[in-house]
């Protein structure tokens, strides 16, 4: 983030001998982006008067990620100043390769193939020995095998589909429609009312996995 904040302060403008509290207001915006003051690499004014009895000072400030390569690395080039009164700040940002998944295992809900996985698992499960876990190691064994046979399945049944936006099992249409409006109207009742539906259909959906869970278990 780079601005003039249109403040002077002591933290950043060695020159200035004073401390304001405009500058506490800007540390807490800056703190809740998990951001930190970039110190330059020459430390020379931002801001150029043209009244010849005032000193130039610092009023562009940037703000960067601690631990960053480009934290303190930023320049100031007052050379770059042309007409303005202000000189422009530089950094250079290294864009690293990222792997961006763009399928996912999948197993379509209440399908045929979600069935007969259920139904298969819960047989060969019910064939592993547990009745003698007398050590570790048996235990160990057991759990490796259910491991096993829930991963052969799995491998089996998935099926790799692409990752959308409406990807997420709990998402309907109707929410596409709700972010629509919010982003035509940016009105806040809009926005909590989206939340509000989202917020809901979360908690329906989990509670409905929740107790399909406890009563394939016996345990509702």
């Amino acid at each position: 983030m780079a601005e003039d904040f249109n403040i002077r302060n002591n933290n950043w403008d060695p020159l200035y001998p004073y401390y304001l509290f405009h500058a506490d207001i800007l540390w807490e915006v800056i703190d809740s982006f998990s951001l930190e003051l970039s110190i330059p690499i020459n430390l020379v004014p931002t801001y150029y008067t043209d009244n010849t009895q005032e000193s130039n000072f610092i009023l562009n400030l940037m703000f960067l990620r601690i631990g960053s390569g480009e934290f303190n690395n930023h320049i100031i080039l007052p050379e770059l100043q042309s007409l303005s009164d202000h000189a422009s700040l530089s950094v250079s940002i290294t864009l690293e390769e990222e792997f961006i998944q763009e399928k996912k295992q999948w197993l379509i809900k209440n399908s045929n193939e979600e069935k007969e996985f259920v139904n298969k698992l819960r047989c060969r499960l019910g064939s592993v020995e547990t009745s003698n876990i007398t050590s570790q190691k048996t235990l160990e064994r057991v759990t490796q095998e259910f491991t096993s046979i829930a991963e052969d399945l799995w491998n089996k049944y998935l099926k790799l589909v692409n990752i959308t936006k409406r990807s997420k099992a709990w998402w309907i249409e109707e929410y596409n429609k709700d972010l629509s409006t919010y982003h035509i109207s940016r009105s806040k009742t809009d926005w909590t009312k989206y939340k509000k539906t989202v917020k809901l259909a979360k908690r329906t959906f989990f509670d409905s996995r929740i107790q399909e869970i406890a009563s394939f278990n016996k345990r509702s």
